[in-house]
């Protein structure tokens, strides 16, 4: 049944002009059938590219929306209506331009993982992986950091020459995991390379033998010549890595760490998509969108 699906939405794809692309949270069965896959940034710099004006994103809203921003003149179709982002919508435009107020010298810096509301009033975008180098920089000494508290607290301890303001922000499912948590599963995988994503607690990420963005992790175990690693991100991450190295060993840092939005997109709903009767089409206000976009060109001005 798998396959057939599979073999349905690659033929009709094909046809009808449609781009798939799919996080890496995605399940592996999405993933075989997308035309990228990979983080939320790479993949709306990679839909400017395609020669598809019908792009299908599969993953959660604000990710499709970053994609509409950078490519308003495609059509740009969300897999699953429902798949939201708690952390990218824990905070609204009004309590942002309030902290502007309150700090006016300083400058916002928001995590990707935004809503398009809140780029309209940041300063400049970063991801996890370039966070730390757009924060080094931009002119500005006094940066407001949103939402993520926790990849806040380690872009701060890496950027010291910078002062920072943190939102009590973040990801309920990275932040949910404790140092106790973390200290077991080391005890118990002692040969194993701990390997995290800053959107754990500081007090996880102070274990790690590695810390990185998504992509970070899974080039980090690809090229390490170690053979055993706990993974301390979404557990998708562990399966992708076990189709990649199927000679090495990946092991959860806990069986709760999925992210139910991007479990919510299934294969019959990337089908019901590419057949026109599915998902749901990103629009945004052209004002909107030319004030959100602000911020990730000067991501991509600062490289990166």
């Amino acid at each position: 049944m798998v396959k057939d699906l599979q073999q349905k939405i690659l033929k009709l794809k094909r046809e009808r002009g449609v781009c798939i692309l799919a996080h890496s949270y995605m399940p592996e069965d999405i993933c075989e059938i997308a035309d990228f896959s990979g983080d939320s940034y790479a993949l709306a710099i990679k839909a400017k590219t395609v020669p598809q004006n019908t792009v299908v994103m599969c993953g959660v809203r604000f990710m499709a929306e970053t994609v509409k921003m950078l490519s308003p003149h495609k059509k740009v179709i969300l897999s699953n209506p429902s798949a939201g982002c708690p952390m990218a919508e824990q905070f609204g435009k009004d309590y942002i331009l309030q902290l502007k107020r309150e700090y006016p010298d300083h400058a916002v810096v928001a995590y990707v993982n935004t809503t398009a509301e809140l780029k309209t009033v940041a300063d400049v975008c970063v991801t996890s992986s370039s966070a730390v180098k757009i924060c080094k920089a931009i002119p500005q000494k006094n940066i407001i950091f949103i939402p993520d508290i926790n990849l806040g607290t380690f872009v701060k301890n890496n950027v010291p020459e910078k002062n920072f303001i943190l939102v009590n922000g973040g990801c309920p499912v990275h932040s949910g995991i404790t140092k106790e948590e973390a200290s077991a599963v080391k005890n118990a995988r002692p040969n194993a390379l701990f390997l995290v994503h800053p959107e754990c607690s500081p007090e996880v990420v102070a274990l790690a033998d590695f810390v990185g963005s998504t992509a970070g992790i899974m080039d980090f175990a690809q090229k390490s010549g170690a053979e055993e690693f706990i993974i301390g991100t979404e557990n998708a991450i562990v399966e992708h890595l076990q189709y990649k190295c199927p000679h090495k060993k990946f092991y959860p840092l806990s069986k709760e760490l999925i992210c139910r939005d991007m479990k919510i997109t299934t294969l019959p709903d990337v089908l019901n998509c590419v057949m026109g009767t599915g998902g749901e089409e990103i629009v945004l206000k052209e004002s909107v969108r030319a004030a959100a976009v602000g911020c990730i060109e000067k991501m991509i001005e600062y490289g990166g």
